[in-house]
């Protein structure tokens, strides 16, 4: 495991508390029309893709407590929140509204209620009595009160930034001339500024990962390729605590680390394939070049979609024989697995592992394969690939459906190598006829898979965005041009 995926990698599941789940989509479908298309440019999608992007948005709907518009890290089981979640939310309301899921008119409320709860949250030094501090936030949060969540969590950077996504694309999203919409635009705009980029750079000007009052700042820094682009192009964009100029030639200068061949593809690697996908919900990095991209003539969407194929390769491939891994059953990244088991085989030499909680993934940098399987691996890369992705969700479905996909879409993992009996599961259930299936998602999970099937579609949160000027700012301070930066900009 990466120290780079810290944060991400905290054990997410290691304490509980109730989560207020309000199934109001079931409410709204009573008003909304059968069909609805968002965009004229809609691409036409397989029916099964159509489910799975409603399935989950609900997952994110009937998830939320309403009252303060959190989001758990796991549901349907009892959580804690997640401000990434939250983040992933918030954009996917404004899907929601363009598929005819749910009304404009929930939509702004939930998101009024989620941005009045961040505004007015207290953030100062405390050990237990805050919500964030310098305008980032906790990783995790109590779901009723909204205070930090444990004394092990941390002031999470890269969490406050995918947060962020989310509160900027309200900002940019709700643009009608009505008092809530002009109030969401206004909460969303001092929240961004609010955050002290500038202060979280200890080592500046690198951005450091987090920070806790007990331990002070991480020691590990956002460097190199992985989920931390958004981190620094938010942090370039701030108008009131932005970092330096060099921050992003800091940040890339260690590319050169992870770039290379894995299983026929070349492209700058991330072995778990979130770091691909979480930064490209928001931006569409497609015709637009850094420094980096124009030494090596390839954009960053396309270095997605290259790492996407490495996988399917690799799957192909399968060195470890992991049962059901071929063409159309592949995909690693962090995700939920059954726990902490060595199987010991004839040999010492080989020793099935399974792990916990953990970043699984294969690339350049590294290969942590226990067979479990992620379908937001696949599903998060569908924008990039979706002449391989579609055919995998489809065939997890087909072959496995009736124990991996529920009423909020697939569930987080799956193992169809795992048979061991009499032992206690860290989540998920053991089924004989399969394996081993988790029996929650996660929003850091199911944010990818939403998200990303609409930009495929009809790329509305990428359009949304791109109206943004502190997207644009942020692109431009990291030596981003061409493309469509290089069109006349939209004020939110």
């Amino acid at each position: 495991m990466r120290l780079q995926s810290v944060s991400r990698l905290a054990l997410a599941l290691t304490c509980a508390l109730a989560c207020a789940a309000t199934p109001l989509a079931a409410q709204a479908a009573k008003a909304r029309p059968a069909t609805h298309k968002a965009h004229a440019t809609d691409k036409r999608v397989p029916p099964m893709i159509e489910d799975l992007e409603k399935r989950t948005f609900t997952w994110f709907w009937d998830s939320a407590n309403p009252n303060n518009g959190l989001v758990p890290d796991h549901y349907p089981t009892d959580s804690f929140a997640s401000i990434a979640s939250v983040g992933f939310g918030l954009t996917a309301y404004g899907v929601g509204v363009e598929r005819g899921y749910i009304t404009r008119e929930q939509a702004v409320d939930r998101t009024l209620a989620t941005l009045r709860f961040f505004r007015d949250s207290p953030q100062n030094d405390s050990e237990d009595d805050a919500t964030g501090f310098h305008g980032f936030y906790y990783h995790f949060l109590n779901m009723q009160t909204g205070k930090r969540e444990a004394r092990w969590v941390e002031l999470s950077t890269v969490d406050t930034t995918l947060l962020m996504g989310g509160v900027l694309f309200a900002q940019s999203y709700y643009d009608r001339d009505t008092p809530k919409e002009q109030e969401i635009r206004d909460i969303a705009d001092a929240l961004y500024r609010r955050v002290e980029w500038s202060w979280a750079t200890p080592h500046a000007p690198l951005i450091s990962m987090g920070w806790t009052p007990g331990g002070k700042f991480i020691p590990h820094d956002w460097k190199g390729y992985n989920e931390g682009m958004l981190v620094y192009i938010l942090a370039l964009g701030s108008p009131t605590h932005a970092v330096s100029d060099d921050a992003w030639a800091a940040w890339s200068a260690d590319y050169k680390r992870t770039w290379g061949t894995f299983y026929g593809q070349e492209h700058l690697g991330f072995a778990p394939l979130f770091g691909h996908q979480y930064s490209h919900v928001w931006v569409d990095f497609r015709g637009i070049r850094d420094a980096w991209s124009r030494d090596k003539n390839l954009d960053y969407f396309e270095n997605s979609r290259r790492a996407a194929y490495s996988q399917q390769a690799y799957a192909v491939a399968n060195p470890g024989h992991c049962t059901g891994y071929g063409k159309n059953i592949w995909g690693l990244t962090a995700s939920n697995g059954p726990g902490g088991y060595i199987v010991l085989g004839h040999t010492t030499t080989a020793q099935p592992k399974f792990f916990g909680y953990t970043a699984r993934g294969a690339g350049i940098d590294y290969i942590q394969d226990d067979c479990t399987i992620v379908p937001t691996a696949a599903g998060g890369s569908i924008a990039f690939a979706p002449e391989i992705v579609v055919p995998a969700l489809e065939e997890m479905k087909k072959r496995y459906g009736q124990w991996i996909y529920n009423q909020y879409g697939f569930v987080d993992a799956f193992n169809p190598s795992f048979h061991l009996q009499n032992v206690q599961l860290r989540t998920g259930k053991l089924v004989p006829a399969m394996g081993w299936t988790d029996t929650v998602q996660l929003g850091i999970d199911q944010g990818p898979i939403v998200l990303m099937i609409e930009n495929w579609r009809s790329d509305f949160v990428w359009n949304v965005m791109k109206k943004n000027p502190y997207i644009r700012k942020g692109l431009e301070r990291a030596g981003f041009t061409g493309g469509w930066l290089d069109q006349a900009g939209t004020q939110p």
